[in-house]
């Protein structure tokens, strides 16, 4: 992946540079180099008081190879072994026939750390092994000076160094690059998480909005069109009626407004001024039903007591499940259809079932018929069941009606 931008002051910028013009980079090494041999075929290594300038001067054939080994190295990124072959070859022509020494073998060593840093470590190890013993094998068998001398030796010690060299660099590459990816891969694994969050709380507000909206309306709805009904013959249970419109609109714009507010609010939210609902006012609840004209038995059996309340996520999950199950008798089952709830503590769990049985005639005006699977309120069961780790059931029952069964983990 690109680095560029990485570098700080002067040595930054070069080595941003360095990497957008690889080519360059690797031509004015190669021309480093080659001054290098040149000077370096000038000096004699073995003068009385150090290296010595002007004593000798070299062949017009070690001139040509120190030419062409320098002039490979500019490839070397792009084929550093053949390049290494090919400094390789000219550095044993040299120490096989130059006379006096030119230091041809510079150029393997760069090419051999060249491969070092772009390869494997076994590889390294045996590119590294062939050509430390290689060339150092023929300058000491066949190059003008003895076995022994400083220069066979200081062959070995610099290839060797260049194939360590590069394999460092390699290795603090890698490195360098598993801690990006592991920066890389936290990072996109935060942003994951943030957006997995944003869309659970979309769908938990969903379902609240839902279960609000349409056990709300579900009432006004009937007890409008009670209203309507009997305005004529029975003004005192039309009014009756309408009153139970009122306050149902009114519990339906309380809980929207709440929730619209929490929404609306920048920092962390106050606390509220209301409990959230549970089975505390579950009996409430199924009045509401009753005054719309469902009658509704209720049993509740280990909710609280000597097994202790239930966690907040629970109690509300069954709460809101009851409410949607009981909506839907209302909206979707025959007149004159009656629903029965259980909240059953068994063990760990929290059994929650609501029954009815179907109804003896038509659904309300403008509602279907059948429940069918995938509207809203059994798809917000079946995840409010879920995300809690428990299960639902929702179908019909055998000789009519339906049949919804939630079971919660405490």
């Amino acid at each position: 992946m690109p680095r560029s931008g990485t570098g700080i002051g002067p040595l930054g910028s070069a080595q941003d540079w360095s990497r957008a013009h690889p080519l360059a980079t690797d031509a004015l090494l190669a021309l480093g180099v080659l001054v290098c041999m040149i000077v370096m075929s000038f000096a004699d290594p073995n003068g009385p008081h150090g290296p010595t300038f002007g004593t000798r001067t070299p062949h017009a054939g070690s001139l040509v190879l120190m030419v062409l080994g320098s002039a490979s190295l500019v490839l070397r990124r792009r084929r550093p072994r053949a390049v290494l072959a090919a400094t390789s070859v000219l550095s044993l022509l040299e120490l096989a026939t130059g006379d006096p020494r030119a230091p041809v073998a510079i150029c393997t060593v760069v090419a051999l750390y060249t491969v070092a840093a772009r390869t494997d470590r076994p590889t390294t190890w045996r590119v590294g092994l062939l050509t430390m013993t290689g060339l150092t094998a023929v300058a000491m068998l066949a190059g003008p000076l003895p076995w022994y001398a400083q220069e066979n030796l200081g062959i070995f010690a610099w290839t060797g160094m260049a194939a360590a060299a590069g394999d460092a660099v390699r290795s603090r590459r890698a490195f360098v690059d598993a801690i990006r990816e592991r920066a890389e891969r936290a990072e996109r694994t935060r942003e994951e998480e943030a957006r997995r969050r944003v869309a659970e709380e979309r769908l938990r507000i969903a379902r609240d909005l839902h279960d609000v909206v349409a056990h709300h309306i579900a009432l006004v709805n009937v007890q409008a069109g009670v209203a309507a009904h009997v305005m004529d013959k029975r003004p005192d249970q039309a009014k009756e009626a309408l009153g139970h419109v009122r306050e149902a609109s009114r519990s339906a714009l309380n809980e929207l407004r709440a929730t619209v507010g929490l929404l609306r609010q920048s920092g962390d939210p106050e606390a509220p001024t209301e409990p959230a609902p549970g089975l505390g006012v579950l009996d409430e609840l199924v009045d509401t039903f009753r005054h719309a004209g469902l009658p509704v038995e209720l049993a509740l059996d280990g909710t609280g007591g000597t097994d202790g309340p239930l966690p907040a996520a629970v109690d509300l999950a069954a709460y809101r499940v009851i409410q949607e199950a009981l909506t839907n008798v209302r909206k979707h089952a025959g007149s004159g259809a009656k629903a029965e709830v259980s909240v059953v503590r068994v063990g760990k769990s929290v059994e929650v079932t609501v029954l009815d049985d179907g109804g003896s005639g038509p659904p309300p005006a403008g509602e279907p018929a059948t429940r069918p699977g995938g509207t809203h309120g059994l798809l917000g069961m079946r995840e409010r069941a879920s995300a809690l780790g428990g299960t639902c059931y929702a179908g019909p029952r055998y000789g009519g009606g339906f049949r919804v069964h939630v079971i919660l983990p405490v």
